[in-house]
Order: structure tokens, then C-alpha cells, then sequence
């Protein structure tokens, strides 16, 4: 298997700079494409970024830290003297704002700029499946539920082995600040055991996984799949290499095996990792600005007045979420009522429970419990479910992840609806108001066994879900003419 050595850019602060500002890493990295295309999608998609961040962009994607963006950013520059053929596909888009922020969020590509991020993710992720990176680690970072007294215990191994002299590499290991004090951790004596330890055994917030993704090489989760959402949830941009051991209940995304953490952690840093890049979505808020309750039209504004150019929507907030989001009637007793647009297009409107947008990854999540498909976590496309829905007719859809999807709220609605983003940050989406969901630009480094994956999906399909779990039909037995001869003779004596 080729392996590939992958170090940082800039090795002189591999231990992380605090100085850096949180602004400059938020915009670290993004894959970007033709600089003289200005325009972008609908008026109201405006971006709430500062617009002198993006000045310095070109600079920081050449320096960042990030293996799979610097291949990304190889990818494109490989592509970008390419001649382009599908000249329609630079439609009306969002004049407003400024040309410098058109790749901050993914919600503001051309239909061309999203298919060519979405096909050079496809690319890597591909290429990544075939290969070995062995990568250069320093700081990794260590996830555990810091609620659990069993794992707790757990953590405090995987951490003293880490820090151990016996080492080859003086790692850094951060863990969450919660367990500083916790008498289980016993973080003094851990570090009092032994001199080499000092200054080695760190803490990590939220702030800082916010404020510099950039510092950790390598992430360690112990505990289940919602152990590793939650590492997504921290990392909303940037995410590090992520191994995962299957401390929890299902265990779809958790691979390895805690009795064996010691091989496998040592096998991973010598020898290399195989990853998977997991489909993320980017999911932004947009709060109507114009309407009064019942006197405008959701569908007017976002297909009609937008190609005037009337600013209709503001942002209020993005999420980059692993495995779904849910617009459903919250509190509220009665069904919600929601209007779904793909692209510059009407799709529907639904009358349910709720909607369920899905990523590959999220398929055997809250989509499977509405029945929603199962979806091999490699194929490219967005699920979109009905949650209870008031028809015999609706059926769950599967649509590529090129498109821009958006789930808004009609004026008429009779109450609000209410969005969660993989489970959290429950935000009320009132009537004129809507999410708008496209493929995120940072998929999830997701670190992979050395086997196949498509039979370790079918395997956990099987293991966790009993998947098409029945009883063998019996084959016929077939009567022969010398059997027969016999049994009528026996019954003659």
C-alpha cells in the first residue's frame, strides 16, 4: 500500500500560536475556485463575514496545517488552467455581497464552483481510501465522556501511555479541561508520577477548539457515536485525523477496539493511517427582514423578489453538522407546516411532524427511524425524510449533494417550527424564516481499520441493526425412485 508523509507546513509552531487571531483560523482553510467569477447564489444568501478577512486568504490556505486541505488545494491548482465547458451553469446568484467573501460559506458557490468542490472532495476522499498517511504528531487531542467514572479511568490509561518516556515522540496530549479536578483523572498525580510528564498533560475548552483547530495533529475518542458528533460539534471547521474507540452502545462510526489501544496507536503513528473524508453539511439561518405574519409569499421572495435583487434574508448563524438536520413542531402540539426549495426551485411544501435532511453518514440515524434509506456513507447526496407526514404520497428522496437545499417556514404557517443541528443548538425558526443546507468544504477526517469498508458497513448494518436478520428457508428435499422402492417395501413387512 503507497504511503504517503505528511508534515506541517510550518513546523516551528506545530505547539500552536495563541496569537493568532480566532478570525484568521476560521478562514484558514477553504477550498476556492476562479477568482473572476463574482457571482454567486441568491441576493438574500449574504455572507456575514467581515470582508477585509478575505484578503489574506490565498496566504493562509498555502500554510495551512491540514492535510486533507492542502490536497484539496493541490487538486485545484492542478485543475484550474482546465478550460471550463459548462458555461451556464453561473446562473443568478448573489450580487450583494462582496466578491472577496464568495468562499467563505459553501451556501454562496455557483452551481459550478459547488459540483467543483464537491467532485474534488469525491476525488481525494478516493485516493485516501487506497493509501497510508503517516503523519507527523505532536498534539493530540483526547475526547472521552467526562460524565462516565468507567471511561474516565479508560482516559487516565490511554493518557499515561502517551506521555510515557518510553514513547519514540514526547507527545502533548490535551484533555478536557473538566477533568483537571476530577479525582477518578487524579491529573496531579499523573503528572507527580514522573518528571517527564510536566507541561506535557494539557487542557482544551471549547474556545479553543474554536479559536485554534490548527493545534492538534491527532484526535482520540473514547466512548460511542455520539462521542464522536460531538468531536465533529467542537470542530466546526478544521478537524484533525479522528480514531475512534467503541466504548458506546451502536458503534457505526467507533472502529477499534480499546484492549488493543496500545497496537493500534502504535501502528497508526509508525506505520500510518487510512481515512475516510465523511460528507459534512453547512447549515445557515436566514431571518426574513420584510414580512409581516400572513401578507408575503416564502416562495415569492426566495424564487421571485431574490431575482431583483431584494435583500429579503439575513444570516443569523451556520452549524457544520455530520449527521442531520431536523425542522420539526418542537412544542408545539399541532404538525409543522414547510416549504422546501432546491436550488432556484420550488420542491414542495409538507405537512408532518417534521423534515429530516440527512448526510450518508446520518442515513442509519434519526432518517432511519422516520424510514428514510440506508446510504453507504461514501455516496455523495443529501436524504431528505418526512417525519410523520400527513399523506399516503410523500416518499423519502435522495438528492446530490451539488445542490443548495433550503427548508423555510410560510408566512401562513400557524406556528414555528424548530431546528436542530445533530441533535443541538435547538434554534425557532419563525414563519418567514428558513435554513438553507449545502456540502461543507471541511468533510470529517474519519480514521479506518485496514479492510474494506464497504463490508465493514454491511457489518455493522448487521451487528448493530440485526439488518435483514431471518431465519434460512429450508430447501426441498427430493424424493428419488430408490427411496421410494424402499420405504414401500418396509411398509409391506
Amino acid at each position: 500500500m503507497e504511503r504517503i508523509n505528511e508534515s506541517p507546513t510550518n513546523p516551528d509552531n506545530i505547539d500552536g500560536d495563541s496569537s493568532t487571531s480566532e478570525s484568521e483560523y476560521q478562514h484558514a482553510l477553504e477550498v476556492v475556485f476562479d477568482e473572476d467569477n463574482a457571482r454567486r447564489r441568491k441576493s438574500s444568501l449574504v455572507s456575514s463575514d467581515n470582508p477585509k478577512l478575505a484578503q489574506q486568504a490565498t496566504k493562509r490556505r498555502e500554510t495551512t496545517s491540514c492535510f486533507v486541505h492542502q490536497l484539496l488545494e493541490n487538486q485545484r491548482k492542478s485543475r484550474k488552467s482546465q478550460p471550463v465547458i459548462a458555461h451556464n451553469e453561473d446562473r443568478l446568484l448573489d450580487k450583494s455581497a462582496d466578491p472577496q467573501t464568495q468562499a467563505v460559506h459553501s451556501r454562496l458557490l455557483t452551481k459550478r464552483q459547488l459540483s467543483e468542490m464537491a467532485i474534488g472532495v469525491r476525488e481525494l476522499s478516493k485516493k485516501l481510501g487506497s493509501i497510508r498517511l503517516k503523519l507527523k504528531v505532536k498534539n493530540i487531542f483526547l475526547l472521552t465522556k467526562a460524565h462516565d467514572s468507567d471511561l474516565i479511568g479508560l482516559t487516565r490509561n490511554i493518557t499515561e501511555w502517551l506521555l510515557s518516556k518510553e514513547r519514540d515522540t514526547p507527545y502533548i496530549v490535551y484533555v478536557e479541561n473538566i477533568l483537571e479536578k476530577n479525582p477518578a483523572f487524579n491529573a496531579q498525580g499523573l503528572v507527580s508520577q514522573d518528571s517527564s510528564h510536566e507541561g506535557r498533560l494539557k487542557y482544551w475548552d471549547n474556545e479553543l477548539c474554536k479559536k485554534q483547530p490548527h493545534l492538534f495533529d491527532f484526535a482520540i475518542t473514547l466512548g460511542g457515536d455520539g462521542t464522536l458528533l460531538y468531536a465533529s460539534w467542537l470542530f466546526q471547521r478544521i478537524v484533525p485525523p479522528v480514531l475512534s474507540f467503541a466504548l458506546g452502545s451502536l458503534g457505526f462510526l467507533t472502529k477499534f477496539d480499546y484492549a488493543d489501544y496500545q497496537s493500534t496507536l502504535t501502528t497508526a503513528f509508525n506505520d500510518g493511517i487510512t481515512v475516510s473524508l465523511r460528507l459534512r453539511f453547512e447549515a445557515t439561518i436566514m431571518r426574513t427582514q420584510t414580512a409581516k405574519h400572513g401578507q408575503n409569499d416564502l416562495i415569492e421572495e426566495l424564487i421571485g423578489n431574490e431575482a431583483q435583487d431584494n435583500l429579503t434574508h439575513k444570516p443569523d448563524g451556520s452549524y457544520t453538522i455530520l449527521n442531520d438536520i431536523v425542522v420539526d413542531r418542537g412544542p408545539n402540539p399541532t404538525m409543522s407546516s414547510t416549504e422546501l426549495f432546491m436550488d432556484e426551485k420550488f420542491m414542495t411544501s409538507v405537512q408532518a411532524d417534521g423534515v429530516c435532511v440527512a448526510t450518508p453518514t446520518g442515513s442509519t440515524a434519526y432518517n432511519l427511524a422516520a424510514g428514510g434509506s440506508l446510504c453507504h456513507p461514501e455516496n455523495p447526496v443529501i436524504l431528505v425524510t418526512a417525519i410523520c407526514a400527513h399523506t399516503l404520497s410523500f416518499r423519502p428522496v435522495i438528492l446530490p449533494d451539488t445542490v443548495v437545499l433550503r427548508v423555510g417556514v410560510p408566512y401562513d404557517a400557524r406556528t414555528s417550527s424548530w431546528a436542530s443541528f445533530d441533535g443541538r443548538e435547538r434554534v425557532e425558526l419563525r414563519p418567514g424564516d428558513y435554513v438553507t443546507i449545502s456540502a461543507s468544504r471541511y468533510p470529517f477526517a474519519n480514521v479506518m481499520p485496514q479492510r474494506n469498508s464497504g463490508e465493514d458497513w454491511i457489518g455493522s448494518l448487521s451487528r448493530t441493526l440485526n439488518w435483514n436478520s431471518r431465519q434460512r428457508q429450508k430447501g426441498f428435499k427430493e424424493w428419488e425412485e430408490q427411496n421410494v422402492d424402499e420405504k414401500s417395501e418396509q411398509l409391506k413387512k
